[in-house]
């Protein structure tokens, strides 16, 4: 592995280094910096040439500066030379713009592929976009990893009876994600129809599937301001589950999100208050704890640092990744 480089840029640096671990490796020497404009400036500290570059950055909030940032490194590993440059984006940002939902509006996950495919980036590697045909707009090779084989793994050290649980989705269009979850775990699964009323406001409108004395794992993608999840967790409080588990892939929290989530869960100072939310689960593909004054209770990160180092090693010795899949 001579010529495998891994670099990181700061949007999730603890990642990138525990990816650089599991690889035996250290992070490649770089240098960011923001002008005082805001405009995104790098300079490798060490020699590229001819090496298989990876470049480890998602583009989470602020999702601007940090696209921007992953583009400027993958220009300058292209002009320094490099035998190919693999963006590794834990969090692809932009890919809920998948569509012309409304007339006059952009496709930017399609646009975002481009800026890449123009930069010098010559593959992709993910997880667990919210809509996977994203990785059908561009023509780069693109590998779409999932939370499955971690999320799963925790959920059967719980050792609950699968007669005890149901995966439940929080909305119609995770219903997919929530059945290939009960098919591995053997489970049932159901899920909650919702009419989104607001950017960050919805309104539950029903309930499918049998959630009355069992632990309910309530599973998406990502969340930002928390609404619907905490919503569909009091649902299923409300229909008799006796303690109910959510899950997400991403962990965008907003301020806002946040302190509803806090008001949910358990807390120090709920006084034996019920809460919706007995325990919240996430990846490690968003780190945002350091901007925040505290972390609740009963939130656990599951680290998927061993995925992408696998997938990089994959890659980099052009073996399959699919056995990276449940």
């Amino acid at each position: 592995m001579s010529n495998l480089k891994i670099f990181s840029g700061t949007s999730n640096l603890p990642l990138a280094q525990r990816v650089a671990d599991n690889l035996f490796t250290k992070l490649g020497e770089i240098y960011h910096h923001n002008f005082p404009s805001g405009e995104s400036y790098c300079q490798f500290k060490e020699n590229i040439r001819g090496s298989d570059v990876f470049l480890i950055q998602g583009i989470t909030s602020p999702a601007n500066e940090n696209l921007m940032q992953l583009l400027v490194m993958a220009d300058a590993a292209r002009r320094a030379s490099a035998d190919r440059i693999t963006a590794v984006v834990p969090y692809f940002g932009y890919a809920r713009q998948d569509r012309k939902d409304k007339s006059r509006v952009p496709i930017s996950a399609k646009l975002v592929l481009d800026l890449f495919e123009a930069s010098g980036i010559d593959r992709v590697v993910t997880m667990d976009l919210h809509s996977p045909q994203v990785g059908g707009f561009t023509n780069l090779p693109f590998d779409h990893l999932t939370f499955e084989p971690v999320l799963i793994e925790y959920i059967k050290s719980l050792q609950l009876e699968a007669k005890d649980i149901i995966i439940m989705a929080p909305d119609v269009g995770a219903v997919k994600r929530a059945e290939k979850y009960a098919s591995y775990l053997k489970c049932d699964f159901g899920f909650i129809s919702k009419k989104r009323v607001g950017d960050d406001k919805v309104e539950l409108q029903s309930i499918s599937g049998d959630v009355a004395a069992k632990t309910v794992f309530i599973i998406d993608d990502l969340t930002e301001s928390c609404g619907t999840l905490i919503q569909a967790a009091d649902a299923c409080k409300k229909n008799g589950a006796t303690k109910v588990v959510c899950a997400v892939t991403h962990g965008c929290f907003t301020d806002t999100g946040m302190e509803r989530l806090s008001n949910a869960m358990p807390g120090p100072f709920m006084n034996g208050k019920n809460t919706p939310i007995d325990e919240f689960v996430h990846s490690s593909t968003v780190n945002h704890w350091w901007k925040l004054a505290y972390k609740p209770v009963n939130i656990k990160t599951l680290d998927v640092s061993n995925l992408f180092a696998k997938a990089i090693n994959s890659i980099h010795n052009n073996e399959s990744v699919s056995e990276l899949f449940v």
